[in-house]
């Protein structure tokens, strides 16, 4: 997913005191509510949607699909839990059949009692939506019949309420749909949900906390789910309850300004990243009692267009990777980051570190000499957020310096992914984005990024644009198939095939930090590796 500018989200936790046990040998208060700041509203705050950091940690508490990611740090909060079905699926038919059965008496913040048929009509909103996240589930049977408006519902869903059970059909075996079916995309909503962004009014949520008040631009709010104490809470032991009763969000535009609150105890914990200028003196100053660095798998790269003039030529966009400088992005981001030159990042299974384009201006003039593009201006794409801005403006300085007439635009972080991702936004030639893990598979960083099928005209997520038949069919190939040695050379030799047509110029990985005030236990705040912090395990002293 993307995580946009900053960090991830909110923190973990174990359970309280509204009746449920708390969890742990946590000695800290129970109760109280938590204040914190993002320095952008989250993309969207409907589960279907967000497909950033900010928003997947704003609901990772909220919205609870039939599985989730477990309330860990590290790898073992990349284990795949069930959520509101009472086991992992059974998977049969060669890989193809994934059957569940919803929990009993689970009911929605609303007090609606929750169906096995919501997650029928929670998928066939996602795809009425034109969801980001829909090409994960167009291989349910019957999925883009429906999602083209040939069919009333998804036929590869079967459904039984009074059982609860739910049987879920696809086209060809799949290597991921178990870490899919964890995903926010297919959270469960209430029957009738209209199948609009509801951002400013959010629905009824299945989880420990639900968001009772949403104002993009300004803030939202959280209270305690009151039917998690009464139905959910003993029934999903895998999630906890939380220790706040209520989460007060703010947002705080200006990054040195959220830390300066931190540190005068005005602001319990902010979500986005110690902006670079602060990032060594607080780093220094704090760790270990308020500052924690957090190392989850992902890629910071520049774009380009791969369909339209001057980045339709390979040559074109060869000569951009040669000209640019990762040794001086590590210096934009103080240290935070780490030079990367391919897709698949350190730590990713298939990684195998090559850099097929070490910087080389000369290489790169030469290069681009030869390519002699007609079309030499161009737009490029950063959001506002530090230090991302400044990696926009050195992409743009660098491209100017090849020989192109490059304009820099940059936008409020709230809007840059979905005004990128929308096909009618003109202009997008090339810019700045960045990918986190969705979940631990080589496939994340190919199928929503690089597949043509993930080509959206609204939200979305390949923005380059990549759609190349052969590749297309290797990404298919590999998917549908269990992850293991074999796989894992594949999908490395996959990652060199790409870098060959140079759609990207993949330039580092970063860090994401953690940091509170102090009256908050930082040693409970749990990191879930595609979460982040996780709202529950926030806790006062």
């Amino acid at each position: 997913m993307r995580k946009l500018h900053a960090a991830l989200a909110v923190a973990l936790l174990t359970m309280v005191a509204i009746g449920v046990s708390s969890c742990g040998g946590s000695s800290g208060k129970e109760g109280g509510t938590l204040t914190g700041s993002y320095a952008s509203f989250p993309d969207y705050l409907d589960p279907a949607l967000s497909y950033t950091a900010e928003g997947w940690t704003a609901m990772y508490n909220t919205y609870l699909p039939l599985l989730t990611y477990k309330h860990a740090d590290g790898e073992e909060g990349a284990e795949v839990v069930p959520a509101l079905a009472e086991s992992l699926p059974e998977i049969g038919n060669g890989g193809k059949t994934y059957e569940l059965t919803l929990r009993q008496g689970l009911k929605y913040s609303d007090g609606t009692p929750v169906k096995a048929s919501d997650f029928a009509s929670s998928v066939e909103r996602m795809f009425k939506l034109n969801s980001p996240g829909s090409p994960f589930y167009t291989g349910i049977v019957g999925a883009e019949e429906f999602a083209a408006g040939k069919a009333d519902s998804i036929a590869g869903i079967e459904t039984d309420d009074k059982t609860g059970e739910i049987t879920i059909d696809l086209t060809s075996p799949s290597g991921t749909f178990t870490n899919e079916l964890a995903m926010l995309f297919v959270a469960l909503l209430p029957p009738g949900t209209p199948a609009k962004n509801l951002t400013t009014e959010p629905p009824p949520a299945t989880g420990p906390y639900e968001i009772v008040s949403s104002e993009p631009g300004r803030g939202w709010s959280y209270e305690r789910n009151p039917q998690w104490a009464k139905a959910n809470g003993d029934a999903i032991p895998e999630v906890p309850a939380g220790h706040v009763d209520k989460i007060e969000i703010s947002l705080v535009r200006n990054s040195a300004t959220q830390v300066n609150e931190i540190e005068r105890d005005k602001t319990n914990w902010m979500q986005t990243i110690v902006p670079a200028d602060l990032y060594n003196k607080v780093k220094d100053k704090y760790e270990g009692t308020q500052f924690r660095v957090e190392r989850p798998i992902n890629l910071y790269y520049f774009f380009m267009n791969t369909t339209q003039p001057p980045f339709d030529d390979v040559k074109v966009r060869q000569a951009v990777n040669y000209a640019v400088d990762t040794a001086a992005l590590e210096r934009i981001y103080s240290g935070a980051l780490t030079a990367a030159h391919q897709i698949l990042p350190e730590g990713m299974p298939g990684h195998e570190a090559f850099n097929l384009y070490p910087h080389d201006m000369a290489k790169a003039k030469a290069l681009f000499k030869e390519a002699n593009p007609s079309d030499r201006e161009i737009t490029v794409w950063t959001d506002n957020e530090s230090p991302n801005d400044e990696a926009g403006a050195y992409f743009d300085d660098v491209l100017d310096k090849l020989g192109f007439d490059s304009t820099l635009k940059t936008l409020s972080a709230d809007v840059y992914f979905t005004t990128i991702g929308n096909a009618t936004t003109p202009d997008v030639d090339a810019g700045w984005t960045n990918w986190y893990q969705d979940y631990p598979h080589p496939n994340d960083f190919f199928q929503p990024l690089l597949a043509g099928e993930s080509i959206l005209p609204t939200n979305n997520t390949n923005v380059a644009e990549t759609d190349v038949p052969e590749l297309n069919e290797k990404i298919t190939k590999l998917g549908e198939e269990q992850l293991g040695p074999e796989q894992e050379k594949e999908y490395a030799a996959l990652d060199r095939e790409y870098m060959e047509l140079a759609p990207w110029v993949p330039y580092g990985t970063n860090t994401v930090s953690t940091f509170v005030d102090s009256e908050i236990e930082l040693d409970e705040v749990i990191f879930n590796p595609t979460m982040g912090q996780d709202l529950t395990s926030f806790q006062f002293k």
